[in-house]
């Protein structure tokens, strides 16, 4: 348990941090869901406009270091690349 009142304060910022952070995963991985259910559906544009909206919130994920920056750019890369092949 904390004793200090700086070491208290960083266990108040964790802890806000981390619901911060499990609410934009969160946010993330619902997007990217959203994208593939649209491809496993057929439908192009509504597999484009989930891209379209989940490729910000993985890109900014792996800036803020929620996922690995190689990580979200491979998640990025994949979606595009199975909304691409939909015919």
């Amino acid at each position: 348990m904390a004793n200090t009142s700086s070491a208290k304060k960083m266990v108040r910022k964790i802890a806000a941090r981390t619901v911060r952070n499990r609410h934009q995963r969160s946010q993330m991985r619902s997007s990217i869901r959203r994208v593939e259910e649209a491809i496993e559906s057929g439908s192009k544009d509504d597999a484009i406009s989930a891209l379209r909206v989940a490729q910000p919130m993985i890109a900014k994920a792996g800036h803020k270091g929620l996922v690995h920056k190689r990580a979200a750019a491979r998640k990025v890369s994949r979606l595009a690349k199975r909304v691409a092949s939909i015919s």
